[in-house]
């Protein structure tokens, strides 16, 4: 299946304990359908080697996300050019 969500983009958490938070998405694991959002799901690791706390964010489940900033198309572009250049 593919996913209109991909790395880079700006999306909204639309569900679970997150809710109501926005961010880019960092990573997209296609096969789980899942995607992980920069400041949402933050979970803490301990680093027994350097004995300290590390914080990264964890996967969310795709559908629990909506898109906000979509990409811009380069077939749109180059449709309105062509229009432009008819009436011209």
């Amino acid at each position: 299946m593919k996913l209109k969500i991909k790395k880079g983009l700006e999306v909204k958490v639309i569900a679970g304990k997150d809710k109501g938070k926005t961010g880019t998405v960092l990573d997209v694991n296609p096969q789980k359908m899942k995607v992980r959002v920069q400041g949402v799901q933050i979970q803490t690791k301990l680093d027994k080697k350097e004995n300290q706390l590390i914080k990264t964010e964890g996967y969310i489940d795709y559908s629990n996300v909506a898109l906000i900033q979509a990409a811009k198309k380069k077939k749109a572009k180059k449709k309105a050019t062509k229009k432009a250049a008819k009436k011209a």
